[in-house]
């Protein structure tokens, strides 16, 4: 069974950085994007950051300027650096790997960020 963890989660004060990490259990093939989802207590679940295969990268506008999303293929990992973290960063973050064509998506279970002084 393929498996995403996360981890590098945790309490943090505003203003401080952390760095999310995913790591499969397996190595994917024919990757189209990957990246991070979080949802914040009675909200929906939102799109953090992607990147491609190729590298290109999307972030929620809430997080641009202070988050930097990157994979390591020789280490088949990714990571999510965010900086300046507020209150409203505060959710269970969700990382994903969509492959193949039709795409197929697959989900960490989540990890919880607490931003609170």
């Amino acid at each position: 069974q393929v498996q995403l963890v996360e981890s590098g989660g945790g309490l943090v004060k505003p203003g401080g950085s952390l760095v999310l990490s995913c790591a499969p259990s397996v190595r994917f093939f024919n990757v189209h994007h990957m990246g991070w989802y979080r949802q914040a207590p009675g909200k929906k679940r939102e799109l953090v950051a992607q990147i491609t295969s190729d590298g290109g990268t999307i972030y929620a506008d809430s997080v641009k300027g202070r988050s930097t999303i990157s994979r390591d293929n020789a280490k088949n990992t990714m990571s999510l650096q965010m900086a300046s973290l507020k209150p409203d960063d505060t959710g269970v973050y969700y990382c994903y790997v969509a492959v193949g064509g039709p795409l197929q998506s697959y989900w960490g279970g989540g990890g919880q960020v607490t931003v609170s002084s």
